[in-house]
């Protein structure tokens, strides 16, 4: 089957980013000129997905008005000839089919997906975290789906990280398989450091079958209090093969400063005329702040 769909899930606070994103999304926090769940959206259309649903929260409509026409604002640039501005404005718009729907209550990434069940009916789908993007090509998601159209089950995008950073992240124990694709053969949420052998990472790219959404009506909360989808996934491999995919490319998690900033670093090295401006700025400051 083809993967036609994906679910942005969008809601959560952004608490590693207060105070910014206490009436920002952290979702909408600009890497340079786009925000972050620009570059997301263009990575599912960029793999082939149709309709997009974005899960949000409370304060989060900016997201909606963000891919929405701005008729003024367009009218406005055009009377004063800053026309690549209006091209950069109007250039993503009409290229998804893009829904929304919120999440009344804040329960974890686990029911955030869940609240899609409908949306996506029985047909396999992609999620794609709202606060990660990644410099890949083919793109991310588009790695996973080539996976799929193999192996025809759930698939998840995982990266290796350093250990003392997988208490942060979904750690998966695996079995290789082939080339970067490998069997999943336990999950677990946020691990402590020097726990597990494994250092493999789940970075937010996954492509799930229907079958997720019956285990995720039933499932308890677990770490933080929340429904994970990491638990999810581990009564999932009772039923069905889980495989994972080592994605190809750089990623980026900007949902805390370090990862922000990073992301901005890198992309501003992709384009000259910031690019030598800003070499000169760090040298000085380097310079202003040398200990004596």
């Amino acid at each position: 089957m083809k993967i036609r769909k994906a679910i942005i899930p969008a809601a959560g606070f952004g608490t590693r980013l207060l105070p910014a994103t206490k009436a920002i999304p952290k979702e909408m926090l600009p890497i340079i000129d786009k925000p972050t769940i620009q570059f997301i959206i263009e990575e599912a259309v960029a793999s082939g997905v149709e309709e997009i649903l974005v899960v949000t929260g409370k304060g989060k409509k900016v997201i909606e008005d963000h891919f929405d026409f701005a008729h003024e604002l367009e009218h406005y640039l055009q009377q004063k000839g800053k026309l690549e501005e209006l091209r950069k404005v109007r250039e993503f718009l009409g290229k998804a089919d893009i829904h929304y729907i919120r999440q009344s209550e804040r329960k974890g990434l686990g029911h955030a997906i869940s609240v899609g069940r409908k949306f996506i009916g029985e047909e396999p789908f992609a999620v794609l975290l709202g606060d990660t993007f990644f410099e890949a090509e083919p793109p991310a998601l588009k790695q996973l789906i080539k996976g799929f159209e193999r192996l025809q089950t759930s698939i998840l995008g995982v990266q290796t990280v350093a250990a003392d950073k997988v208490s942060s992240y979904g750690i998966v124990d695996v079995k290789p398989l082939i080339e970067s694709f490998a069997f999943a053969d336990r999950l677990v949420e946020k691990p402590p450091a020097g726990t597990l052998s494994s250092q493999l990472a789940i970075v937010g790219r996954y492509i799930l079958t229907p079958s997720i959404f019956d285990i995720l009506e039933n499932q308890a909360p677990g770490v933080g209090g929340e429904i994970q989808l990491t638990d999810a996934l581990n009564q999932l491999l009772a039923k069905e093969a889980v495989y994972t995919c080592e994605i190809d490319g750089r990623w980026h998690d900007v949902g805390d400063p370090l990862g922000y900033l990073k992301a901005i670093l890198a992309l501003t090295g992709q384009r000259e005329h910031l690019k030598d401006n800003l070499q000169d700025e760090i040298t000085q400051l380097l310079k202003e702040n040398k200990p004596e």
